[in-house]
């Protein structure tokens, strides 16, 4: 399925778009899925609560996470065999499934600060990937993802506070005057495969009346003997548990220093790990 040209704009850039992975049925299907899920009340995983009341889009439609523990449709599509075959062929050696998430990102939602993924999951060795369905069309306007190209060999980088007015967590990364940040326009039904290190976030949802709803699985590299507790149990892709350990709370991060006139990375700091995913 991957072809050459896939191959090597993801070794290159750190991310990948494969365009309709999934029909326009199988969206429909995922879309009325999940609202139906949201609109009868909450479930293990809702850690910002659900309030119909709220004047914040987000209380209204929370992001669900970890789905796939108590939802079969969402542990199907997790392990789906097409997802299996992109990140078989992008790592080397079949991956382990560890996260569900689904994000809706209503009208007027905040979006979400720069960040990486591999800060929360802390994969060791390895890092982890993330596979990105988009069950809307994704453009600037209504909150697509933002990357930065080439970040993947960056290492985890020390964070700062963001700016909650525009994002929903309260984190990100710093980055140099600059660095270039593309956005990821996609249409329902494609998947944005991306590496852990990638640095990523979302702007916010500026539009009135059209949603961004995503549906994300989070994976770590077959070869991996840790990951955070958070991410416990671990799958094998045919939905089998596999016993791998728990990552320690904290680890080595990144801060931006000049070296003759340039900007790098030092590793000079132990940063505690965060408490959940985002």
């Amino acid at each position: 399925m991957l072809t050459k040209e896939q191959r090597s704009f993801y070794d290159e850039q750190g991310y990948l778009i494969v365009r309709q992975l999934f029909s326009a049925d199988e969206v429909a299907f995922y879309k009325a899925h999940y609202m139906r899920l949201r609109s009868q009340g909450e479930y293990p995983g809702d850690l910002a609560g659900v309030d119909v009341t709220s004047n914040d889009p987000l209380k209204k439609y929370p992001r669900m996470i970890h789905m796939h523990r108590w939802d079969e449709v969402s542990l199907k599509w997790l392990i789906d065999p097409r997802i299996n075959a992109y990140l078989t062929a992008l790592t080397g050696r079949e991956p382990y499934a560890v996260q569900t998430m689904l994000y809706f990102k209503p009208p007027g939602a905040r979006g979400q600060a720069l960040h990486q993924d591999q800060y929360y999951l802390r994969v060791k060795p390895g890092t982890c990937i993330a596979a990105w369905l988009a069950l809307d069309d994704c453009d600037e306007e209504n909150g697509c993802l933002q990357l930065v190209p080439g970040s993947q060999h960056w290492p985890v980088l020390c964070t700062i506070a963001a700016d909650t007015t525009q994002s929903f967590t309260d984190v990100t990364v710093p980055l140099p005057e600059g660095t270039p940040v593309v956005p990821a326009i996609m249409k329902a039904g494609d998947v944005l495969f991306f590496n852990g290190q990638i640095v990523h976030g979302s702007l916010p949802n500026r539009t009135t009346d059209r949603f961004r709803r995503a549906l994300i699985g989070h994976y770590i590299e077959g070869h991996a003997e840790t990951v955070a507790r958070f991410y416990h149990p671990v799958l094998k892709m045919d939905g089998t548990p596999v016993e791998i350990g728990q990552s320690p709370n904290g680890s080595e991060c990144g801060v931006w220093v000049e070296r003759d006139g340039r900007k790098t990375i030092e590793l000079a700091a132990v940063q505690a790990g965060p408490g959940r995913t985002e």
